[in-house]
């Protein structure tokens, strides 16, 4: 029996594949856990359809990715925190702090797990963050940290 996987499956292939499987096997396992379909003409042109839909989202994404870094090209995020005498801080200026601090700043939604840090800053000065926007396109960011 000829499916469409959906998914990928193990030892068999990988989303979007058209594989031969023994008929047990597709109406058994594959289909009611929704990791195939029956490879039928009008399936065939919808999972198609579905590609070059996924394909036009991933390019928009990518400029719309492209375009959040120009403009954060340069950028310099001002954190404010707790310091004491030394310049040491209380607390710490977590990615989360910045994503925070970039969307109020700059208008521009950044995922805190999209900052990467080395560790939290735990004294005020000046740092430089990368911040991946996309698998593709990475901004970084001058993060000063002043008193508060």
């Amino acid at each position: 029996m000829q499916v469409i996987l959906r998914a990928e499956v193990r030892g068999l292939g990988t989303a979007g594949q058209a594989v031969e499987v023994a008929p047990g096997y597709a109406r058994n396992y594959l289909f009611p856990r929704g990791l195939a379909e029956p490879a039928t003409p009008a399936n065939i042109a919808r999972w198609q359809q579905e590609q070059r839909q996924a394909a036009q989202r991933a390019a928009r994404e990518l400029a719309q990715a492209r375009a959040q870094a120009q403009s954060l090209a340069g950028a310099r995020v001002r954190v404010g925190a707790h310091a004491g005498e030394q310049g040491r801080l209380f607390g710490s200026v977590t990615a989360a702090d910045i994503a925070a601090a970039v969307g109020q700043q700059y208008g521009i939604t950044v995922d805190r797990r999209r900052v990467h840090l080395e560790e939290p800053l735990k004294a005020l000065g000046e740092y430089t963050v990368p911040i991946r926007l996309h698998p593709e396109v990475e901004a970084e960011v001058v993060v000063v940290v002043e008193p508060a």
